[in-house]
């Protein structure tokens, strides 16, 4: 498993023209397939007269969730050359979404598959490109008095605080990069009266 991923800072976009068919392509970062759904929703909105809207994503840093939409394209000839761009970059948590508005003049199978490739791949040049480190998030309680010892923790470095709750019994939820979990949980281990929510 690696602990560095690539994706893209934001929103890009092309446009690629194959014999009158203009295919727009946009390319979002997203951190779930619920969030790429709803990013090709929005897209198929917004575009309600176009002929097709086809997608692809690839969500997690094994890369492992993905899903790809020939939206009434010949079988293969869409997503399938989307997704594969997807994975020509290396990139994950990452929608592409291609515009197709009809130009009168059928491409054939193959013209499809290059033209969706194409359209696919030059949204991604126009990307930033991010190498961005996995994430872990590790949440604990404490007592109040080990509250100065919590803080030095916090304030020590590499740690983001995503969560926190004074109240009799205190909580807190850090979150750093993941091959730097293990030392973190021993760090707070060490503190007086800690203990970390385990997770299911």
């Amino acid at each position: 498993m690696s602990d560095f991923f690539k994706t893209v800072k934001g929103l890009s976009q092309a446009k690629y023209t194959e014999k009158m068919s203009r295919f727009l392509a946009f390319v979002e970062p997203v951190q779930s397939a619920d969030e790429a759904k709803a990013v090709v929703k929005r897209y198929a909105n917004d575009y309600h007269d176009a002929r097709h809207v086809c997608w692809a994503y690839m969500i997690g840093t094994e890369r492992n969730e993905y899903l790809s939409s020939d939206n009434g394209e010949p079988s293969g000839t869409a997503g399938k050359p989307i997704l594969g761009q997807i994975n020509s970059f290396g990139l994950t948590n990452v929608v592409i979404v291609v515009v197709r508005y009809f130009g009168g003049i059928k491409l054939g199978t193959s013209g499809l598959i290059v033209a969706y490739r194409e359209a696919a791949r030059l949204a991604i040049e126009e990307a930033e490109i991010l190498e961005c480190h996995e994430q872990a998030q590790v949440s604990f309680t404490f007592p109040y008095l080990s509250m100065n010892d919590v803080m030095k923790l916090v304030k020590g470095g590499d740690v983001v605080m995503i969560d926190q709750q004074f109240d009799n019994t205190c909580s807190m939820t850090l979150q750093c990069d993941a091959d730097k979990m293990p030392a973190l949980k021993a760090r707070i281990a060490d503190i007086d009266g800690t203990s970390v929510i385990e997770k299911p």
